[in-house]
């Protein structure tokens, strides 16, 4: 059998990563694709190792990023992999849920723990109320700013319950891997909007141009309207 290496990448290979306790996949590099541009001030709700943090960094060197999670020993990895990459990330040992700050960001950008069951060796934060945590992160948008977040198809309605009364200009963008029917679901608004919602088709999970050559999704949905 074949060891694994000890340090991986993503983007290809344009952020690495120690192998570690939550090993950051495609869900990362999709989300951070996600996040809309010219934005400085960045909160990443459950930072874990930091996967989705790093590559939004990759994209936008320039951001100021500040991460928050309850897990010591996850936010310690995520200070190894921001060394190894040479980026520097506030990091706070908390809860996104009853965190007490009057801080806001220009962006609050969440992976958020929507599996069910029991929790995994890595120790995230399982089994969490999707409609805290979304309120929780909606809380820290500044006025104007962003929200953005990646889930489970089965769990988009416990997000956007909490979106509606707060934002608009929502884009939604489903992924599908084998089934028929979307695994994952990218959803972006603005606090304070009244701009309406926009469906986009579908993308494949296993897109090279987002996971390997480090498009974001705008640039990806320009280039298939122009096709």
């Amino acid at each position: 059998m074949t060891q694994k290496q000890a340090v991986f990448g993503l983007m290809g290979k344009r952020v690495m990563f120690n192998r570690g306790r939550y090993n950051p996949t495609s869900d990362a590099v999709w989300l951070a694709a996600f996040a809309p541009g010219g934005v400085k001030s960045v909160l990443d709700a459950g930072i874990g190792t930091g996967g989705v943090a790093l590559c939004l960094m990759a994209h936008n060197p320039d951001v100021t990023v500040t991460g928050i999670d309850i897990s010591q020993n996850m936010l310690a990895e995520c200070a190894e992999n921001a060394r190894l990459n040479a980026r520097a990330i506030n990091l706070i040992n908390n809860d996104i849920i009853t965190w007490k700050t009057d801080q806001t960001f220009d962006l609050v950008i969440t992976n958020p723990p929507y599996f069910k069951g029991t929790p995994a060796i890595h120790n995230a934060h399982h089994n969490a109320d999707l409609t805290q945590w979304t309120t929780g992160c909606l809380r820290r948008v500044r006025p104007g700013g962003w929200f953005c977040t990646i889930v489970d198809a089965a769990t988009v309605s416990e997000v956007i319950s909490k979106m509606h009364p707060r934002c608009g200009d929502i884009t939604i963008v489903p992924l599908f891997g084998a089934k028929n029917t979307a695994e994952r679901v990218l959803i972006r608004a603005r606090a304070g909007s009244h701009g309406p919602t926009v469906l986009h088709r579908g993308l494949a999970m296993n897109c090279d141009a987002v996971l390997r050559d480090g498009l974001t999704i705008d640039q990806l949905l320009t280039t298939l309207n122009t096709l």
